[in-house]
């Protein structure tokens, strides 16, 4: 006969910060998916958008920066991208080893189509705007945090 063990209270999946920030992220992302199937990209695809626009034009290493994403990873996203016409990848006239990316005209388009999303999901979240603020702060916070743990290891 197995006896119950008994939890040891770190171990508890309900007081692992990790699992609970895992857990939202994927929650979040699934509220997002019709809007993103609307748009025809998927939430990462999303995300180099949004720096896209915001930047005009940047490198796959500053991409990989603003996404804490490595190449590796964004490469066969970008090219997905670049595939679906949302946006360019050339390289750099000064300097060969960089490659910049920006958005087609297409890629543009899309930011109208997508301006609505952010209001929706706050709305949707049924969240008073200024818990959303305080909230997005606090994960700033943290995200910087851990950004620089993992630099200083």
């Amino acid at each position: 006969m197995t006896q119950k063990p008994t939890p040891i209270p770190e171990l508890l999946l309900e007081n692992q910060l990790c699992f609970t920030i895992y857990a939202c992220s994927r929650e979040i992302t699934k509220l997002y998916q019709p809007f993103l199937d609307e748009l025809g990209v998927t939430y990462s695809q999303y995300l180099v958008m949004l720096v896209l626009w915001e930047k005009g034009q940047c490198t796959v290493k500053e991409l990989g920066t603003d996404l804490y994403l490595d190449s590796g990873t964004l490469t066969p996203l970008l090219k997905r991208l670049q595939a679906a016409g949302l946006i360019i990848r050339e390289r750099s006239q000064e300097d060969e080893r960089k490659v910049l990316i920006s958005p087609t005209d297409e890629g543009w388009a899309l930011q109208d189509k997508a301006k609505t999303i952010p209001g929706v999901m706050i709305k949707g979240m049924t969240m008073p705007e200024e818990e959303f603020g305080y909230l997005l702060q606090q994960f700033r916070s943290l995200l910087n945090r851990v950004h620089q743990a993992n630099i200083s290891s």
